[in-house]
């Protein structure tokens, strides 16, 4: 799954005309990107619930640096070191959680990519009604940025608040 993240972000990159800088920008190459979906659920969970869970979950899970290592039996192998750098950002008509990734060993950057790294996932949230909230999640259809998508309409529904195993 690694190597599928690996893949699909260089993917993402070449396809585009560039790298995505921001946040809004990778919202609008997400959805024409291969290996990339933007995904929209409501959830029976106030606006103000989950922005808390946004707040909380995000630095405390997606904080850090995670190392793999890909082999296949009698072929060789590879080991990817990648910093995992949240940013939320919450405001009264929207709560944003952007998960960046910066790899710092055994994946080569084609193009430029902002500091903190490429834009692995941009979750978003929108109050709907008094207990009920619209998630509008960009990022890949698989690897790491599959399992963060996952964890982050856990932690919106209240379902659980499990961090993801980033190393899988």
């Amino acid at each position: 799954m690694r190597k599928t993240s690996a893949i699909a972000a260089a993917l993402l990159a070449g396809c585009a005309a560039k790298q995505p800088m921001t946040a809004d920008e990778f919202r609008l190459a997400v959805p024409g990107a291969f290996m990339a979906k933007k995904e929209t659920v409501e959830v029976n969970r106030s606006f103000r619930a989950v922005s808390d869970a946004f707040r909380k979950r995000g630095p405390e899970c997606l904080s850090g640096t995670i190392k793999t290592t890909v082999s296949q039996p009698g072929q060789s192998f590879q080991v990817i070191v990648a910093d995992y750098k949240p940013t939320v950002v919450v405001t009264s008509e929207r709560a944003e959680l952007h998960v960046q990734e910066r790899h710092k060993q055994g994946v080569i950057r084609a193009t430029q990519e902002p500091d903190d790294g490429h834009f692995l996932v941009v979750a978003d949230a929108y109050p709907v009604e008094r207990n009920r909230t619209r998630l509008e999640l960009f990022g890949p259809t698989g690897g790491p940025g599959a399992l963060i998508i996952r964890s982050v309409k856990s932690w919106a529904s209240g379902e659980s608040t499990a961090c993801p195993d980033l190393t899988k």
